[in-house]
């Protein structure tokens, strides 16, 4: 289980485990949870039969078995609807599932990577989420936190998107003046890791030289007062 904010990368850390991983021959399928309506969530991810519903003109699996032998990343696992985390803790429990409309289950060897920005205490308080499926996907948990909380892994990082921009956009952008530097160490982050990518790219795009000024940077809040100076020490 991943917990963090949005924008902090729970996708890219989830990939780097798979990656690190002995699955990693195997597929890794990343489902954002939020996109799955709660009429076609169970079909999406245990497949159906031909004729289980309305429109189910073909028989079709699901990202359950896409992903076998392999990772399945469930993003934002608390806007999945409740009769589906039955579904899904049954699944973690016994290793099988049944497609929608099915008569038979289905083996399933399957590693969950299991994301959110939420606070699912909160979420099963309020009776939004299963706790015995809480408990099961716990039982590893990662936090990851907001980028203001790491100050030190700005300017890295936006150097890293810098050069990314760099081979995209096809320029030479070869840093960050310090009033830029200094700005981006001031700044919340409240977007967390995307916004930096985000803010860097348009300032790579938006650089006529080879050095971002503090004036091409695009922030969609201004930046902070406090604690400006500490990072050019």
């Amino acid at each position: 289980l991943i917990l963090g904010e949005s924008g902090t990368g729970k996708e890219h850390i989830a990939e780097k485990i798979h990656a690190r991983s002995k699955r990693a021959g195997k597929p890794f399928i990343a489902v954002d949870c939020g996109l799955l309506s709660k009429e076609l969530a169970a079909s999406t991810l245990f497949g159906h039969e031909k004729g289980a519903f309305t429109g189910a003109e073909s028989k079709k699996q699901g990202f359950w078995e896409e992903a076998a032998g392999g990772t399945l990343f469930l993003d934002e696992i608390g806007n999945l609807p409740l009769e589906v985390q039955q579904m899904l803790l049954r699944a973690l429990e016994a290793k099988r599932y049944r497609p929608t409309g099915g008569s038979k289950d289905k083996k399933a060897d399957v590693r969950i990577i299991a994301a959110t920005n939420e606070d699912l205490h909160t979420a099963i308080a309020e009776k939004r989420f299963r706790a015995d499926l809480y408990q099961r996907l716990k039982e590893y948990t990662l936090h990851i936190p907001p980028l203001r909380e790491c100050k030190e892994d700005i300017l890295p990082l936006a150097d890293f998107f810098r050069q990314l921009a760099n081979d995209e956009l096809d320029k030479q952008v070869k840093g960050f003046d310090a009033e830029a530097r200094k700005r981006m160490l001031a700044y919340a982050w409240g977007g967390n890791v995307r916004e930096l990518k985000r803010v860097v790219r348009m300032a790579v795009l938006h650089t006529e030289g080879n050095t971002v000024t503090a004036d091409i940077l695009e922030f969609d809040e201004m930046p902070l007062a406090a604690d400006a100076s500490l990072a050019l020490n």
